[in-house]
């Protein structure tokens, strides 16, 4: 039988204990970035980015590359890591238009997308509220053709892998006594779309995406953020402003999403956004969720 003096000693390492590991627990907003090369960030230049200490307080998870996804993907390894540049990962080279293994990036020091610029100005808005990202995207896709949420076959191995990358984050960070709840959804897409065949199809199909986003990740109050580079076909490509009013319509159809203009972004080509202007597009996320929020 322990003696008083041993059960007052125990009593005191248990509350040690428990106050620790009530101060160990956190819990963080988790953002989700999807969506194909802008939303990889394939021409943001990693040498122009200006450093940011907030960075460092941000968990990151991703994984991006070229569909379908596989080995040649750049990852995180599976493992939490802080907000940072992207490495150019494993391309499948030369260029063979049959598997689309073609590098995620432009550049040979990698890249980033819209997560940086949009945690920056969340992190500067709210510096009391932790933020985790997980970013799934992949060059040069298509909503049908990738992001299907009712396929089990390539068509829907986009969908598959952010649902995967994203509850593998949840559980990783949970064995560390971290909870994520899922708040919005980054979507910078539909250039690919832009096209005959898709444009007609494209504002159902991205209703029914995110639909199916939060029935399956059990986040029926995810916020969809959605956005798609205005100009690209250097202003010849007649399908576009129908892609914008596709996007225009689900935002305005849902009170839990909006459409993110980003015309005024500056590119570095017909294709993609720069440097500077994936960093102003990030922002441009951050502010629309903010404001989406406001609106509750």
């Amino acid at each position: 039988m322990p003696t008083p003096r041993r059960s007052l000693l125990c009593a005191f390492c248990a509350s040690l204990w428990l106050a620790f590991s009530t101060s160990a627990a956190e819990t963080r907003d988790l953002i989700l970035v999807a969506g194909q090369s802008n939303a990889v960030g394939a021409d943001a230049n990693p040498t122009g980015l200006p450093p940011n200490d907030v960075d460092r307080k941000v968990m990151f998870w991703w994984r991006t590359g070229d569909p379908p996804p596989d080995k040649h993907d750049s990852t995180s390894s599976q493992s939490w890591r802080r907000l940072q540049v992207q490495p150019l990962g494993n391309p499948k080279l030369p260029r063979d238009g049959r598997n689309r293994q073609w590098g995620n990036f432009s550049h040979p020091d990698g890249g980033f997308g819209p997560e940086i610029g949009m945690a920056r100005t969340l992190m500067k808005r709210q510096p009391k509220r932790r933020l985790a990202i997980v970013k799934a995207a992949f060059s040069g896709t298509g909503i049908r053709r990738d992001w299907d949420p009712k396929s089990n076959t390539e068509s829907g191995s986009c969908y598959r892998a952010l649902l995967k990358e994203t509850r593998d984050a949840i559980k990783a960070a949970g064995a560390k006594g971290i909870t994520l709840k899922i708040r919005a959804l980054v979507w910078v897409q539909g250039e690919s779309d832009a096209n005959p065949a898709n444009v007609a199809h494209y504002e159902k199909a991205l209703n029914g995406m995110i639909a199916a986003l939060r029935k399956d990740l059990n986040a029926p109050d995810m916020i969809a953020l959605v956005a798609v580079n205005t100009r690209f076909g250097g202003g010849k490509n007649k399908f576009m402003p129908d892609i914008v009013k596709a996007q225009q319509a689900v935002g305005a159809a849902d009170k839990r999403a909006a459409y993110v203009d980003t015309a005024k972004a500056t590119i570095a080509n017909n294709a993609h956004y720069d440097t500077k202007g994936t960093l102003y597009v990030g922002r441009l996320f951050a502010e629309g969720l903010l404001e989406v929020e406001g609106g509750d």
